[in-house]
C-alpha cells in the first residue's frame, strides 16, 4: 500500500463510517479498485483507521461523552442504584458492547470474520449485502419510525441495540445502520438512535483495533518478523488523521440529513452501487482498475 492509495482509503473511510453504507464494504471496494495487495497488515489498517474516524465522536460530542449525572438519585435507591445514577451514560454502552463484544469475538475465533473480509470473498458479500440492506432501509422508516423523545434509553434497549449490532460484522451491512435500526427498533427517534450509535463505536471500535493489533504482534512473534516498520506505522498515522477530519465533517451533516429524510436515499445509493458492481462482475469485469 502506498501514500496514494493510504489517503483515498481513508476518505473513504471518513466520508462512510457514520453513514448507513457499510464503511468497512466501501474500503474493500476501493482497495480492489486500487489494486491493493491482500496481506495482515492492510485487513488491520482496514480496521485501524476506523477507530481514527470513531475518535471523531469525542471530539464532537465532547461535552457528552465526558458526563456524570450528578443529580440525585430517587429515594430509597441502593448503592449499585445510586452508581448507576450516576455513570449511567457508560453503564448503557457497558451493556450495549457486551452482546457484540461476545458474539463478535466467537464469530472471530472460529475464522468467520476473516473469511468475509478475504477480498475474493468480500468482494461479492460486500453488493449482495449492500443491495439487501438497501432494499430494507427503504422501509424501515415506516416500519420503525414510531420514536418519540420522551422514550428513554433503558438498559434492555441499550441490550438489544448491541444484539442488533452484531449483524454488522457481516461486511456490506453497515454498523451505523444496524444500530441506528436498532435503536429505532427500541421506540427511539432518528436523532437520537443515531447519536448513541455514534457512542457505542467508540468501544466496539476500541476493542476491535485492541485485537487486530495483539493478532499483529501474535502473528509477528511467531514468524520472527515485525509489521511495524517506519512505512507502516507513517500510513497508519496519515490514515488514521485523514479518516478522522472527514468523519468529523460528515457526521456533523449526516445527523441532520437523517433526521429530516430518513433511510430512503441511502437505500437507494446501496441498491444503485451493489446492483452495479454485481453486474459488472458477473459479466465477466475485474474489479481491478489501477495497479
Amino acid at each position: 500500500m502506498d501514500l496514494i492509495q493510504t489517503i483515498i482509503i481513508a476518505i473513504v473511510e471518513g466520508l462512510t463510517e457514520f453513514l448507513p453504507v457499510s464503511s468497512t464494504g466501501h474500503m474493500l471496494i476501493a482497495e480492489n479498485l486500487l489494486g491493493v495487495q491482500n496481506s495482515a497488515f492492510v485487513r488491520a489498517f482496514t480496521v485501524i483507521i476506523q477507530f481514527g474516524a470513531i475518535l471523531s465522536v469525542v471530539v464532537l460530542y465532547w461535552k457528552r461523552f465526558f458526563r456524570l449525572d450528578h443529580t440525585p438519585a430517587p429515594a430509597g435507591s441502593t448503592s449499585w442504584q445510586k452508581f448507576k445514577h450516576k455513570w449511567n451514560f457508560y453503564w448503557l454502552l457497558v451493556v450495549a458492547f457486551i452482546p457484540t463484544g461476545v458474539i463478535g469475538l466467537l464469530v472471530k475465533k472460529s475464522g468467520m470474520i476473516d473469511f468475509m473480509l478475504n477480498p475474493e470473498n468480500a468482494i461479492w458479500i460486500v453488493p449482495i449485502m449492500l443491495v439487501i440492506g438497501g432494499v430494507f432501509m427503504l422501509f424501515c422508516d415506516q416500519i420503525f419510525n414510531k420514536g418519540s423523545e420522551a422514550n428513554e434509553l433503558t438498559e434492555r434497549r441499550a441490550f438489544w441495540i448491541g444484539v442488533i449490532q452484531c449483524f454488522s460484522m457481516i461486511p456490506g451491512t453497515s454498523r451505523s445502520m444496524a444500530t441506528i435500526v436498532g435503536g429505532m427498533s427500541q421506540k427511539l427517534t432518528r436523532r437520537r438512535a443515531a447519536e448513541f450509535s455514534f457512542f457505542l463505536a467508540v468501544p466496539t471500535m476500541a476493542a476491535a483495533t485492541g485485537l487486530d493489533l495483539l493478532e499483529l504482534f501474535i502473528g509477528d512473534q511467531a514468524v520472527g518478523t515485525s509489521w511495524a516498520t517506519g512505512e507502516n506505522i507513517f500510513l497508519l498515522i496519515v490514515g488514521s488523521v485523514i479518516a478522522f477530519v472527514v468523519a468529523l465533517l460528515a457526521m456533523k451533516w449526516f445527523v441532520d440529513f437523517l433526521s429530516k429524510y430518513g433511510f430512503k436515499w441511502f437505500g437507494i445509493y446501496r441498491i444503485i452501487v451493489g446492483a452495479f458492481i454485481l453486474i459488472w462482475m458477473l459479466t465477466g469485469h475485474s474489479m481491478v482498475m489501477f495497479e
